[in-house]
């Protein structure tokens, strides 16, 4: 398996890969997440493959079996926190037929040694509580809640 820098090309892959992740939260929230929408338009897509503040990195073996989106952040002489370098991870996906081969766990450690060769503290994302299979896939990578977002619906 290859993992790289996305590229222009893999916009349909990309878009595929999306959709999937939209129709997981939108049946476990569809009074949060609208149904036949797109996170992204191709344009979006395309002008974050060019930024090099929002890293995108594909696995493939001859087609994109996942993608991890990124964003690298910086917190430099913030009121409240201390100086920190944080490699966050806005969007993980496997394509759903390449699930529990391993695909993400390479995705994941390969951003994380992509991290730690920027010299960046800690690698950070967000999972929807509804999405039990990703904190899984998580907690068993070894990653550990930093915080919680709650709600209470009215």
């Amino acid at each position: 398996m290859n993992i790289r820098r996305a590229k222009e090309a893999d916009i349909p892959a990309l878009n595929r890969l999306l959709e999937q992740i939209l129709n997981v939260h939108h049946a476990g929230r569809p009074d949060i997440f609208r149904p036949h929408t797109k996170k992204y338009t191709d344009r979006e897509l395309s002008e974050l493959l060019s930024d090099e503040k929002t890293p995108i990195f594909v696995a493939e073996e001859g087609e994109v079996l996942g993608y991890a989106f990124c964003v690298l952040q910086e917190w430099k002489d913030h009121p409240l926190f201390q100086d920190r370098r944080s490699l966050y991870i806005d969007d993980l996906c496997v394509e759903e037929a390449c699930r529990g081969r391993g695909v993400g766990k390479k995705l994941l450690r390969f951003v994380t040694d992509y991290a730690k060769g920027l010299g960046f503290d800690s690698v950070t994302l967000n999972v929807w509580a509804l999405n039990e299979n990703a904190l899984k896939f998580y907690t068993a990578c070894g990653l550990t809640p930093q915080k919680y977002a709650m709600e209470k619906k009215l």
